[in-house]
Parts: C-alpha cells; sequence; structure tokens
C-alpha cells in the first residue's frame, strides 16, 4: 500500500522518503525555474482547476488536476502562487498531496483504507511507558482523551500494553474503526488520513482530526510525547528537529486539505 502512496513522490518531484534527507538532495539539486506568471482559479460545483497562465495544471502522469471544493482549490493556488523564482515542491504539501490521491490512490482506495487499518491494529496510543511516572502522565493527559473519544464515537475500545509487546486489539474494535473508514473513500480524503496516520504513527490521531474532534496541532503533539520526553532530558538535535519540521509540515497540509474538502 505505500508503494501506491509514495509512487509519485519517489519517482516524480520526492527523491527521498525521509524529509530531511530530501531537503539535502533538493539543496543539491537545482529547483525548476517558475515557469508561468499568474495563478489563477476555474470551475465550479465538484470540478476546480488551477490555471497557470490560462492553462490548466495537470498531475505528473498527466491527469487534470481537479479538485472537489473551491476550497481545495484555493490551498493549492496558494501553493502555486506562494513559489518564488524556483519551484520548491517541498513547499507544497497540499499540492503533492492532491497529485498523489489523483495518480494513485484513486485507483486503489480500499488498499489505502486497509492499511490505515493496519496501523489502527498497532496504534501508538496502546503502547504505553512502563515509566518514569512524569512519561506515564504525560502519555495519560495526551492519548487518553483520544481513546475516549474512540470509544465513545467510534464504539471502539483499544486495549492498552506496557513497553513495545504486540497486544491483540479486539475484532469488534477493528471493526468498528473499519466501519467509520467505509464512508469516507474519496480519494484525497482517504489519501491525506493516511498521510496524518503515518505521520504520527497513530490512525486514532488521525480520525480524530478528520472528525474535527481533535486539533492538528493537539495531534501533534500527541503524537510526540515520548520524543519530546527524550528531548526534555537530553536536548534537542539540528537534523531531528529539521525532519520533524518537515513532517509537521505535511501533517498540516493533509489536515487543512481535509477540511477544505466540506467546505465550498
Amino acid at each position: 500500500m505505500r508503494d501506491i502512496l509514495n509512487d509519485l513522490d519517489e519517482h516524480r518531484h520526492l527523491s527521498d522518503p525521509d524529509p530531511m534527507r530530501r531537503a539535502q538532495k533538493q539543496m543539491r539539486k537545482p529547483l525548476p525555474k517558475r515557469f508561468y506568471g499568474e495563478v489563477d482559479m476555474a470551475g465550479e460545483g465538484t470540478a476546480h482547476r488551477i490555471l497557470l497562465d490560462g492553462r490548466a495544471v495537470r498531475t505528473p502522469a498527466g491527469a487534470e488536476l481537479v479538485l472537489p471544493t473551491a476550497a481545495a482549490a484555493s490551498l493549492v493556488r496558494a501553493e502555486y502562487d506562494a513559489q518564488g523564482d524556483h519551484i520548491d515542491p517541498m513547499s507544497m504539501p497540499v499540492t503533492r498531496l492532491a497529485n498523489t490521491a489523483i495518480d494513485g490512490v484513486a485507483n486503489d482506495v480500499q488498499a489505502v483504507a486497509e492499511d490505515i487499518l493496519r496501523y489502527a491494529s498497532s496504534d501508538l496510543l496502546c503502547y504505553r511507558a512502563e515509566g518514569p511516572e512524569r512519561l506515564v502522565a504525560l502519555q495519560a493527559e495526551a492519548w487518553d482523551p483520544v481513546l475516549d473519544w474512540a470509544e465513545q464515537t467510534l464504539g471502539a475500545r483499544f486495549v492498552l500494553a506496557e513497553g513495545v509487546m504486540h497486544v491483540e486489539q479486539p475484532r469488534a474494535t477493528i471493526a468498528a474503526v473499519g466501519g467509520h473508514l467505509r464512508p469516507r473513500r474519496e480519494p484525497l480524503r482517504i489519501a491525506a488520513m493516511h498521510v496524518m496516520t503515518s505521520l504520527t504513527g497513530s490512525a486514532l490521531l488521525a480520525l480524530a482530526v478528520e472528525a474535527r474532534a481533535l486539533d492538528v496541532g493537539t495531534a501533534w503533539n500527541a503524537a510526540h510525547v515520548d520524543e519530546d520526553w527524550n528531548i526534555s532530558q537530553w536536548g534537542e538535535d539540528a537534523e531531528a528537529t529539521a525532519r520533524r519540521a518537515a513532517r509537521e509540515r505535511d501533517m498540516r497540509g493533509a489536515a487543512a486539505l481535509v477540511e477544505a474538502l466540506d467546505h465550498d
């Protein structure tokens, strides 16, 4: 499934799956010059296109880049408009995500949903530290409300474990998550949800953001409780910070796209 989601990135715009290494390679490789002046939008209903000097943008595979809402198209338009003398694909997370959804995810939406379910079966929020006491408390503070939401809203009750030993989740729990995902099969939405899932290691955080039960900043911080604890104990690493910033940009882009899909 990750081959479908990453095909565009690996073979078109993204030179490496790791954000830091991508940035380093982009620095070595000259960025393409901006070839357009005006950025505009055209369309109505569920077909909105981005126009560069009057010409419709296409995906790397040659399909028309069509967005289902004006709000979603506005996000892509803003990314094109924000480019300077050169085009930096790394600064265009929504555009990259839309390309991936159209060129890859649309061909096998079911496989993407199943991959999110696989994350749910070993969700980050279910694996708790044995200590120290402060870290245990921080995990509970950030993660328990999301688990409560999943139980109350989705009917999915997750089993928790200490340490990294795998814990089998009840079939009914995974089925409940699957039932929640079933109507969410638009390629752009499911692709954005998968991006948030893979970036955080938690399907529950992605589902909560998509359902507006959690804002993206809170979800991002919840996904990094352990990392932030280690930083507080041992200090911060510059390269790790850069990688995290790149991932957060993609996370916020995915969350913004999900929200835009629900607004005209």
